[in-house]
């Protein structure tokens, strides 16, 4: 019987290589070498692996059994490369800790299989296998070995196979099997058991040893897909089996006949719950069929299951004692039609989705058709935070504080869209041929009321020209053309801003929008992984059926294609931006502002003096009359609003985002440090400006 070990060969060592010379001049050796390419595919691996791990020195492999030498990566880089693709269903780091378990696994038939999805998984350092049988031709239906293992230890069968899967995992063997005199030596050596033994009396020593030493045990069986687990870590005087099989001790079953034990056994199984094949099966025992069913699908499964188990147990997820049943066959019963989709079709193709022109409704009086347009001005999230009240010569816009969110520090954001609607009643009310004053008034609390006085004075005709343009205004979020702005435009743009009595400043170079793209994204993703902020920000997308359609973005005005919808779909879920928090990842949530940025003509930022929230009323002005002012001269305007955008302090970076304060304070000195601004300066909005088609969809807004 040759031996279930692999021998590790570390061709540094003088004694090794000399064992090394000595097996490639035996006759009958294969050597299999395909260490270029392992090496190839290592440094492939993103990250790339630190220059140790690549330099690492290779190792031989004997393996005995197959009179064959291979040539490997060391451990280190070995363990990285063969379960990268575990990441991140098992992080790096869990998998480094996993490597510490030490697991031991009783009975090699089910056993077989979870030994062997441990160690595919990379689930424990050390395994240890413990089962006293050989392996029977009958065992061929269920244990993944072949006709030239017979008559092999079933120990040896899986270590073997262990080994060739990973020659460098620890594998202990017990072919004795386990028994009275050895649990307590078994159970003391290892962090968890997996007890998968016929024996009623081992699995009883097994959980009595597991008890003194407070060492959880799993069990799985495989009939519908039993998974059972015992807690004696948490619990030691808990007992055994749950208490189904009533007060069991080793000395009690110990000289019970197989007849005598039969009560416990379905006991432990709940014969009111095996499957009606197995049960109909165990009727049949020593007639028509030798012993009960075990099938070959069921026992993988066990594996799976069980792997599952242990990896909530190692990572500290919960995993409290009980049973569940993981029952394919039941699970089957419910197969149904999803009905037939086509992926990304609940959102219409971009370009085939004609614009609803929304036109202002017909009213008798003109403050009326004023509060009409005040209304269609932009807001962050269209949420639209106002109340447009009219009087006989007048109207107000009021700041509705509650319609706000984590990103609107101190209202500041609200205060920019009630600016920007007291611009569009000027607009509008030059349109209708009458003057327009406002006054703000600030009532506490960061809340702000507006009110615009109609006549008394003479009709701005500048503001009535940009009246067409102002009705047509719209977010444009295609990625459009880059090219530099003309001195016109970009002089037209300055004048706008300092017309309301704030700044511009933009910028169109390349280096200088890669930069901001960065900034951008870094920001995005940690909106995405700041759960509040994550939550608003879904909250305010609009999917084909969602109920409240006149707020919010619909995701159709995006510029998203059906693949990147797709995405979006994925990102709305928040168990899924949760784990990328834990693992501080999630780079390719920001590459969308990345790739606008690389599509972008430039960027601009539209800044105003003070932090009072009449301060941010006037650069909401401001920002309206930019964004008409690009419109007019023929570009595409997409507003962005960086997590930053209204914090201006550490109390206010730490109420965004907690985990992520530093990094957000740090994100607006580099936006502020690009375009030359004063750190200090207030900014209304970040605004990127492109050359592109119109956009194919406008936002709605709520019915008064």
């Amino acid at each position: 019987m040759t031996t279930a070990t692999a021998t590790v060969l570390d061709p540094r060592d003088p004694d090794d290589l000399r064992t090394l010379h000595r097996l490639r001049r035996s006759p009958g050796i294969t050597v299999l070498d395909t260490l270029s390419r392992q090496r190839r595919t290592l440094a492939e691996v993103v990250p790339t692996p630190d220059a140790a791990v690549l330099d690492e020195a290779p190792r031989w492999i004997h393996y005995p059994w197959r009179h064959t030498l291979v040539h490997l990566l060391g451990p280190t880089g070995f363990r990285l490369l063969r379960l990268d693709r575990n990441r991140n269903k098992i992080t790096a780091a869990e998998q480094d800790r996993l490597r510490e378990v030490r697991i031991g696994v009783v009975g090699l038939s089910v056993g077989h299989a979870v030994a062997h999805t441990l160690a595919l998984e990379g689930l424990c350092g050390t395994l240890h296998l413990a089962d006293f049988d050989t392996l029977d031709l009958s065992n061929l239906n269920r244990i993944p070995a072949g006709i030239l293992d017979l008559g092999e230890r079933k120990t040896d069968v899986a270590a073997r196979r262990i080994a060739e899967l990973d020659p460098y995992l620890d594998v202990r063997c017990r072919p004795e099997g386990v028994t009275a005199d050895s649990a307590d030596d078994f159970v003391a050596g290892v962090d968890l058991v997996v007890e998968e033994c016929d024996s009623l009396d081992v699995k009883v020593l097994i959980r009595e040893a597991a008890r003194r030493h407070r060492v959880p045990v799993i069990m799985e069986t495989s009939d519908r897909g039993l998974l059972d687990v015992e807690r004696f870590d948490l619990d030691p005087e808990r007992p055994l089996f749950h208490g189904a099989a009533g007060v069991v001790t080793s000395d009690r079953v110990a000289g019970l006949s197989t007849h005598d034990k039969v009560p416990y056994v379905m006991a432990i199984l709940g014969a009111d719950q095996v499957s009606s094949r197995f049960a109909a099966s165990m009727v049949e025992v020593d007639r028509t069929v030798s012993t009960w069913p075990q099938l070959g699908g069921d026992v993988a499964l066990g594996g799976a299951t069980v792997a599952a188990a242990v990896r909530r147990w190692a990572r500290g997820d919960a995993l409290p004692s009980g049973r569940v049943r993981i029952d394919v066959d039941g699970v089957l019963d419910g197969l149904a039609d999803p009905g037939q989709a086509d992926p990304g079709q609940a959102v219409p193709e971009q370009a085939t989705v004609p614009g609803p022109v929304e036109v202002a409704q017909p009213a008798d009086r003109a403050v009326d058709r004023i509060a009409h347009w005040a209304r269609r001005a932009p807001s962050g999230g269209n949420v639209q935070p106002w109340f447009v009240e009219t009087a006989d010569e007048s109207l107000t816009v009021t700041l509705d504080p509650a319609r706000t969110s984590g990103l609107d520090v101190r209202r500041r954001g609200s205060a920019v869209a009630v600016g920007a609607a007291v611009l569009n009643a000027r607009i509008a009310a030059a349109h209708e041929g009458l003057s327009a004053t406002d006054t703000v008034v600030d009532l506490g609390d960061d809340v702000v009321r507006a009110e615009v006085v109609l006549g008394g004075g003479a009709v701005c005709r500048e503001e009535a020209e940009l009246f067409p343009a102002m009705s047509t205004r719209g977010t444009n979020r295609h990625h459009g053309r880059p090219q530099p702005l003309d001195t016109t435009t970009a002089a037209a743009l300055l004048g706008a801003a300092e017309a309301e009595g704030c700044r511009w400043v933009c910028s169109d170079d390349r280096s200088t929008l890669a930069a901001i793209g960065e900034i951008l994204a870094e920001s995005d993703r940690v909106r995405y992984l700041t759960q509040h902020l994550h939550a608003e920000m879904m909250s305010e997308l609009r999917w084909p059926g969602d109920a409240d359609p006149d707020t919010g973005i619909d995701v159709a005005t995006l510029g998203l294609d059906r693949t990147d919808l797709v995405k979006l779909d994925v990102a709305r879920r928040p168990e899924v931006m949760r784990h990328l928090a834990e693992w501080d990842t999630g780079s390719a949530l920001g590459d969308d502002s990345r790739d606008r940025l690389a599509a972008t003509s430039a960027v601009g930022l539209v800044l105003v003096d003070g932090d009072r929230a009449a301060d941010f009323v006037r650069g909401g002005r401001a920002v309206q009359r930019v964004w008409i002012t690009a419109e007019r001269h023929g570009l595409a305007v997409h507003p962005v609003s960086p997590v930053f955008l209204y914090a201006r302090d550490d109390s206010e970076f730490r109420a965004l985002a907690p985990r992520h304060a530093d990094h957000l304070a740090r994100l607006r000195r580099e936006l502020t440090g690009l375009l030359v601004v004063d750190p200090a300066t207030s900014i209304a909005l970040v605004v990127r400006l492109s050359h592109g088609a119109a956009p194919a969809l406008r936002s709605r807004r709520r019915r008064v």
